[in-house]
């Protein structure tokens, strides 16, 4: 029982997050508002920080040509994860299962330097994959969903450097988020017959990634048959609250597509030169993300990713206005918040705010409108009376931009009176 109280979905369903319905499809989830804004606010974070370390955005469409895929070996070896489509020229069309054949064009629209590589290109991308029905459960498994794609191409010396940036950014996230509980795993290739077929270049491509882990002190875990179609792959692996084993992020080693796809850059000396491709994804499936977040912090989300932060709710009807204008100046600064200006009792709206979760409550009755101040009390159990409206609204800005994995009341406290 526990455990299914701990699961994200029944999570999701009690903070009004997200929701399945049998008319839409299965796999196919609806966000609800409250669950859009916590998409966006990782989407936020992860694109502002990629832009940092030097990605350039792109923007793809979400189906192309069979021919597309046909190049890049997911139409032979993957077809059938892919949804296909008829277009009315009888000409076959698929929903892309990622966005590495777009981006590659994008790279082929000129001819390249050297000089201008690496190149890191990223996507907040919605991709398509035709999961079995038994598969498929809440967040974690679906047949839409969006990924934080990138591809970094790059020359044969920048191998390894731009693995380790890839695998830095990915711990960086991690460490952010507050998640832990996670491992490594090498996927190497196996006997299924669902990778491209280059025996030489899959054993110089999984001695270069061991190589790339190893001296880098990389700890991780072997596996056979894991990897990409058409490379290995380090993978980070969580287990949800039932115990399945999940790949939450994948960094990809790539020795074939840029071959396939007949990319090349003018070397120094001149000649035209294959680049090497490494796929990455710096937060993941943003859907199974959110649904480890959830099962790890058991729905209390920490301050700055919470879809709303603070709830400010009023004792009576003559503190509504003063509860609306504390709540408009927190929305000013950027912080999520709503006012609570219900006619019902301050008992009632505590418990209310609590289940839902929400991190921090501010109580404002009459006697905080006349003093311009506001009662606390958070989501960790805290409560904190009689703290200055201005000193508040300062508090929650300090707040969201520590990214601390817990409410700290400290936050709210007078300096000379914090821990």
């Amino acid at each position: 029982m526990e455990r299914e109280q701990d699961d994200h979905a029944a999570i999701g369903k009690r903070l009004e997050l997200f929701f399945n319905d049998s008319t839409v499809g299965a796999g196919l989830p609806l966000l609800t508002p409250r669950g859009t804004v916590l998409k966006r606010v990782l989407t936020r974070f992860i694109e502002d920080e990629e832009i940092k370390r030097g990605y350039l955005p792109t923007d793809t469409p979400v189906l192309a040509r069979s021919e597309l895929f046909k190049i890049s070996g997911h139409w032979d070896l993957y077809r059938d994860n892919m949804f296909v489509l008829e277009s009315e020229t009888e000409e076959k069309l698929a929903l892309r299962p990622m966005t590495c054949p777009f981006q590659f064009m994008i790279y082929k629209q000129r001819v390249r330097s050297y000089r201008e590589l690496p190149l890191r290109y990223s996507e907040t991308a919605t991709l398509f994959r035709n999961e079995s029905s038994g598969a498929l459960h809440g967040l974690l498994r679906l047949r839409q969903f969006t990924l934080s794609d990138g591809h970094v191409i790059c020359t044969e010396d920048q191998i390894e450097s731009e693995f380790l940036a890839a695998f830095e950014l990915v711990r960086y996230v991690f460490d952010t988020l507050g998640l832990d509980g996670y491992w490594f795993r090498f996927s190497r290739r196996g006997k299924s017959g669902k990778y491209i077929d280059d025996p030489n270049a899959w054993e110089l491509s999984e001695a270069a990634l061991a190589r790339i882990l190893d001296s880098a002190g990389i700890e991780y875990v072997e596996a056979d048959d894991e990897a990409a179609f058409y490379g290995p792959k380090l993978d980070v692996q969580m287990r949800n609250v039932w115990g399945k084993e999940d790949t939450i992020f994948t960094l990809q080693l790539d020795f074939a597509l840029a071959r396939r796809f007949e990319m090349t850059y003018v070397s120094e000396d001149g000649s035209l030169v294959h680049p090497f491709v490494i796929h990455r994804s710096s937060i993941g499936c943003y859907e199974r993300t959110i649904a480890m977040l959830l099962e790890q912090y058991k729905g209390k989300l920490p301050f700055w990713i919470a879809p709303e932060q603070v709830r400010v709710a009023s004792v009576g009807d003559s503190s509504a206005e003063y509860a609306n204008a504390v709540a408009e100046e927190l929305r000013q600064r950027g912080i999520r918040a709503e006012a609570d200006v219900r006619s019902e009792t301050v008992g009632r709206k505590i418990r209310e705010a609590r289940l839902m979760y929400i991190p921090v409550l501010a109580i404002v009755g009459d006697a905080e409108r006349s003093a311009g101040t506001v009662a606390i009390r958070t989501a960790d159990g805290d409560q904190i009376a009689d703290v200055p409206r201005n000193a508040f609204l300062e508090a929650c800005s300090m707040l969201e931009g520590s990214r601390s994995k817990r409410t700290n009341a400290d936050f709210f406290r007078p300096a000379t009176a914090r821990v």
